[in-house]
């Protein structure tokens, strides 16, 4: 089974689109898909016509306790003949916190043990992530061959998706897995020059990264997702059913040992460029500020910051700029310091608490 994770940080890319239109796509090649729902808001499980509230277990079951992972046959869920789902729930959210206490290893090794029970039933498993890189991700990360990263073809979600790509090289780095990555251009007008220029800057930057597909933007993707069926089923002539019937063409021709270029050489781009982006999510907080020793524990001294309101939360962006090698860092919430809680990677400071880990290669 090619275990294949959707990730990026950045809500609204594309990811459960992709997720859902792939598997719908590869479906139609007379692939076996697994859909795996890691995301809270359940965006996959909706678009494949369920509801997440009328069922009575999901992958929350699964991931919570340590001997959860036989009891993912008992929550799948089937759409179709050909896709399957694993899916999610509100609930899924409070299993960062549950597993906070645990060791590293052990709570982000639950998916990957819970899909070696059903493998052999599948072609392929598709998961869908989490908007942000916590150990709902890690765990995606952990048990996946494979990343496509969507990146919506805009200048802010290509300077956002540095930060996902040094988490994957550090993964690689501290357990020995090296997931093949791809970048997938997603929300796509041709009909402008910026979105033009974006793409070949994303292609410039990624070469051979980057999938030759590109989505283009189409309506007919949201009308699909709200029927609950994928696209090549709900309106085969779309443009989207043609870019995504590409898109499990190029994954079905190139295996992962096939892809030119994992991780290391994207790693290579972020050094030269050696500019970080953090982000901060909270939905009572006034005032967010970044200090670590790369700035001697100063709030906010060297970084550029800025914030916006996406929903009912405020996303604190920060952006500095730093050479190869590994710093502690903390956020100053309202005056309150306190790790980073979308990094689990952290060490005791050395005063009390613990100070999150930013390895910069």
């Amino acid at each position: 089974m090619r275990t294949i994770a959707l990730v990026n940080q950045k809500g609204g890319c594309g990811k459960s689109t992709t997720t859902v239109n792939l598997a719908g796509c590869l479906e139609a090649e007379e692939m076996r898909v697994l859909v795996v729902d890691m995301d809270p808001q359940a965006h996959a499980t909706l678009a494949l016509g369920l509801d997440p509230e009328a069922l009575d277990e999901n992958l929350y079951e699964v991931l919570a306790e340590p001997d959860g992972a036989g009891r993912l046959d008992q929550v799948l869920q089937i759409h179709s003949e050909g896709i399957h789902v694993a899916p999610s729930g509100i609930v899924l959210s409070a299993l960062e916190q549950k597993l906070t206490a645990e060791r590293a290893d052990a709570r982000t090794e639950r998916l990957q043990a819970a899909l070696t029970t059903v493998a052999e039933r599948y072609d392929y498993a598709l998961i869908d992530c989490p908007p942000n890189i916590g150990v709902l991700t890690f765990n995606a990360l952990r048990a996946a061959s494979e990343v496509i990263v969507p990146l919506e073809t805009s200048y802010f979600a290509i300077q956002g998706v540095h930060k996902l790509l040094e988490t994957i090289a550090l993964l690689s780095d501290r357990i020995g897995h090296d997931p093949a990555v791809r970048i997938l251009p997603t929300m796509y007008d041709g009909r402008t020059r910026f979105a033009r220029e974006t793409l070949a800057e994303i292609r410039e930057l990624f070469k051979d990264l980057c999938f030759d597909t590109v989505i283009r933007s189409n309506v007919r993707l949201r009308e699909a997702a709200r029927r609950g069926q994928p696209i090549n089923r709900f309106a085969a002539s779309a443009n989207g059913a043609v870019d995504y019937t590409g898109l499990a063409t190029e994954v079905e021709a190139t295996p992962p040992e096939q892809i030119a270029q994992p991780v290391r050489p994207v790693r290579e781009v972020e050094q030269a460029n050696r500019e970080i982006v953090i982000q901060f999510r909270n939905r009572s907080a006034s005032d967010v500020r970044l200090a670590g020793d790369f700035n001697g524990w100063v709030p906010d001294k060297g970084v550029q910051s800025t914030v916006q309101t996406e929903g009912a939360q405020r996303i604190w962006t920060k952006i500095l700029t730093l050479p190869p090698g590994t710093y502690e860092y903390r956020y100053v919430v309202d005056g309150e310091w306190c790790e980073d809680p979308e990094n689990p990677l952290a060490v005791p400071g050395p005063v009390g608490g613990r100070n999150s880990v930013l390895v910069v290669s």
